[in-house]
């Protein structure tokens, strides 16, 4: 049994978030992945060329799913909505999260606005190895999370405290900086689940292509996207990897969003200049957008309190282990022996999309920790419980369909089946199959030469 979760929250509740369908989609589209042209995170950024550079980033959500729950927070969007807002701009606005109760919470926000050199001030005081600049782009994306949106502000203090020493602890053994962290509330709000209609998935939005080239299993029962650990292991080697082309860390965060062919060409039109400033002109519009709102999504989570925000209350706390598992298995299986509601188990197990964790190799299972012992001691019996129906329910053999010949015979498996008729003779049935009396016999287990019509016999050739 390996130990993984270790948790004061309850996790991942479903989330809704709506965002805006934008132009940037063709922009990610230009630069599909080209598997063969990886970078090795050992290669020295002097060797690269950016001409011929084609590696494509994570694509962070262009629209997530939505459930019928958003349609009471729209009229909420529609007083401070911008006609131009891009998909960026409407995941900085506040999405519903069911398990997370507010209310007491920003009772006392400070909605005055602060002079300029005090946001500056407070962004100069983070321990941070990315610069976070200050400009009155990102002000505007301070304001939308501290002023506008503090519910979701207060929702994501409060996840971060299951998600981000998951984040901090990969980051420190690739020895990036502890900020990145911040990358997932762009992408997805700490949302596990979270599902573009572009195909991103999960808390670092990974296209499926680019998970599997950095070792997550996507496929039709199993989406590790969605796992958080494993996602992030896959984050971190993908940004190491970029940072070992550019050298920027805001160039890194920028081509996480719209891919590196997107930097090169606006690093190439600003005259090889590579501050991400400098090429700011000739970035997608949306790409424009995302550094800022990563400088703002530092402050906000760093000095919400200071706006009068708090860490939004939890309903219960939920203690979690992870059991490793090779047997084929249902989650209702275990809702059922187990005595825990399947929308908590799905909850904890996002990346199994259709409840099925498909044994043949090791997968983990997270429950509840006081339901570790528990599985332990029934695995037998949660693993026969109604197998038949929920995991046995796959054909390993079927016949094939039965192809009636001219002489009356059919064929099935690879077995050749004959009706015996009034007046044959094994003989005449020998001469008719090209085979011989001793065969038909040895292959029927017959002890003479006295066959009945309307019996069946084989040829075995």
């Amino acid at each position: 049994m390996k130990k993984k979760f270790f948790i004061l929250l309850a996790l991942c509740a479903v989330m809704c978030i709506h965002a805006k369908e934008t132009d940037a989609v063709s922009d990610k589209q230009e630069n599909n992945l080209r598997i063969d042209n990886m970078i090795p995170d050992s290669l020295s950024a002097d060797t690269i060329s950016l001409e011929s550079l084609e590696l494509v980033p994570l694509q962070a959500a262009d629209s997530i799913t939505v459930e019928d729950s958003i349609v009471a927070i729209i009229p909420f969007y529609k007083q401070w909505n911008d006609s131009d807002m891009t998909d960026i701009e409407w995941r900085a606005l506040d999405w519903s999260l069911r398990w997370l109760d507010t209310t007491d919470c920003i009772a006392t926000h400070d909605t005055t606005t602060l002079p300029d050199s005090v946001y500056k001030a407070r962004l100069q005081a983070l321990p941070c190895v990315i610069e976070l600049p200050y400009n009155e782009r990102v002000r505007a994306f301070i304001l939308r999370y501290v002023k506008r949106n503090p519910k979701q502000v207060a929702r994501m203090m409060r996840m971060s405290e299951y998600y981000f020493p998951i984040f901090e602890e990969a980051l420190g053994r690739y020895n990036l900086p502890y900020e990145l962290k911040y990358v997932p509330i762009i992408e997805s709000a700490l949302n596990p689940s979270a599902r573009s209609h572009a195909g991103a998935a999960g808390l670092w939005q990974f296209m499926p292509s680019t998970a599997k080239l950095f070792g997550l299993e996507v496929n039709s029962l199993v989406d590790e996207r969605m796992d958080p650990i494993k996602a992030t292991e896959a984050a971190c080697r993908f940004l190491k990897s970029m940072y070992t082309i550019y050298r920027d860390w805001n160039l890194v965060i920028a081509a996480y969003n719209c891919g590196s062919g997107n930097v090169n060409k606006a690093i190439r039109r600003a005259g090889g200049k590579r501050d991400f400033w400098s090429i700011y002109p000739y970035l997608p519009r949306e790409t424009r957008n995302y550094v800022p709102i990563f400088i703002a999504a530092n402050y906000a989570m760093n000095y919400g309190q200071e706006h009068g925000i708090c860490k939004a209350p939890i309903e219960k706390t939920l203690i979690t282990d992870t059991i490793l598992t090779s047997r084929r298995l249902h989650l209702h299986q275990v809702s059922k022996n187990l005595d825990i509601e399947i929308d908590e188990l799905r909850r904890l197990n996002p990346q199994y999309t259709r409840d099925i964790l498909p044994g043949g190799t090791t997968y983990a299972l997270c429950l509840p920790a006081d339901k570790i012992g528990l599985y332990i001691d029934q695995e037998d019996s949660i693993l026969a419980y109604k197998a038949d129906s929920l995991i046995n329910n796959r054909r390993a053999e079927i016949d094939m369909a039965k192809v009636t010949s001219v002489n009356g015979s059919y064929r099935s498996n690879g077995i050749t089946y004959y009706t015996i008729k009034n007046g044959d003779t094994l003989g005449g049935i020998a001469k008719k199959f090209h085979c011989s009396v001793k065969q038909l016999k040895q292959w029927n287990g017959l002890k003479n030469d006295n066959i009945r019509a309307g019996k069946k016999l084989k040829i075995c050739k």
